[in-house]
């Protein structure tokens, strides 16, 4: 029998290796043919459909994965691990001016769960409702993305940082919700879609940069909304 010394001069077999890491590529290739299967058969498909479209039983499925949710968590780890965050990295990494970046890292946020629907509609139907650690920690790495971001860009124009982490949750979270609630309603078109959030990102970081990210300084001004300048222009 093949063995090998533990860590603590145990012995450890090297047959359950294998197998632990036969399992972890196997549960790989299933996750994979989830996704394919989602996007033939739809963001509402069923284990027997998913099942059927990889060309497994359903029982094969359920001796890598305990249950629908178990499969669902893995897909979503999947899907923001090699679809997601890749096309975010892509977005922030182009050398950009600040009003560009912004559009194009919420553009690649929105254009991916548009062109892969069926994909988002599965694991937010299926899973992110129950189990929200999955979400959580990619909402949390896409705001530390973004507070570096802020934090990078800060620096050149002497604003202080103190709130970035604050104002990247408040970014992605409200872009999650608000793509969340577009792709359940689909009142206007995407490039209408990603208009109105540019416009809501770009004026709250505007704002920031013109307090110099002070709190003190914001307070301490009038706040008064300015009259629309279409208005002034139709006036005049």
């Amino acid at each position: 029998m093949e063995a090998a010394t533990g860590p603590r001069g145990g012995r450890v077999d090297g047959r359950k290796r294998r197998w632990q890491q036969h399992k972890i590529d196997r549960r790989e290739e299933l996750v994979d043919g989830t996704l394919a299967a989602i996007r033939k058969r739809g963001g509402d498909a069923g284990m027997d459909e998913i099942a059927a479209e990889i060309g497994v039983s359903k029982t094969v499925l359920y001796r890598y994965f305990s249950d629908k949710q178990d499969l669902t968590r893995a897909t979503m780890e999947r899907f923001i691990e090699t679809t997601l965050m890749p096309r975010i990295y892509e977005a922030i990494s182009d050398d950009l001016d600040e009003y560009q970046l912004v559009r194009n890292t919420l553009a690649a946020y929105v254009h991916t769960v548009d062109s892969d629907t069926d994909v988002y509609r599965f694991i937010m139907g299926n899973g992110a409702a129950t189990d929200t650690s999955t979400l959580a920690d990619f909402e949390k790495l896409f705001a530390q993305v973004v507070s570096a971001v802020i934090i990078d860009k800060a620096f050149d124009r002497n604003v202080q940082t103190e709130g970035a982490m604050l104002w990247s949750y408040v970014l992605v979270g409200g872009v999650q919700l608000a793509t969340d609630w577009w792709i359940s309603n689909r009142t206007m078109s995407s490039e209408e879609m990603l208009d109105y959030l540019t416009m809501m990102a770009w004026s709250a970081i505007e704002g920031m940069v013109r307090a110099g990210g002070d709190r003190h300084y914001f307070n301490s001004k009038p706040h008064v909304l300015p009259d629309p300048e279409n208005n002034q222009t139709s006036a005049s």
